[in-house]
């Protein structure tokens, strides 16, 4: 069992950046697949990008170059920096883990509660 909390959302102008953090509690947070997706009113959730337990790395290709996702494994804690944020961006982040870093989201057992980001002037 794995229990997912984001935190870190808000409002930030195009162009700025946010970190947004995933703290899971759980004694094999190690073993996970971290992934973050986002979801706008009446859309799809959508995967933005993910790091399983060997510290690969993968994103979508609409935020591959702004956005970095890191873990601390000693902290059992992933984090989401976004960088050159735009109005586009604007979503509810979620983070989610599995077994593998996957795009989809059949692929995770466990979510977290989302935590909103807002892009705007």
């Amino acid at each position: 069992q794995v229990r997912l909390v984001e935190s870190g959302g808000g409002l930030v102008q195009p162009g700025g950046s946010l970190r947004l953090s995933c703290a899971a509690s759980g004694r094999t947070f190690s073993n996970y697949a971290i992934t973050w997706f986002r979801q706008t009113p009446g859309k799809e959730r959508t995967f933005v990008g993910g790091i399983d337990s060997s510290m690969h790395d993968a994103y979508a290709d609409s935020v591959k170059g702004r956005f970095t996702i890191s873990r601390d494994n000693a902290k059992n804690t992933v984090y989401l920096q976004m960088n050159s944020l735009k109005p586009e961006d604007t979503a509810v982040y979620y983070c989610a883990a599995g077994a593998m870093l996957q795009p989809w989201r059949g692929a995770y057992d466990y979510w977290g509660q989302g935590t909103q980001v807002t892009v705007s002037s």
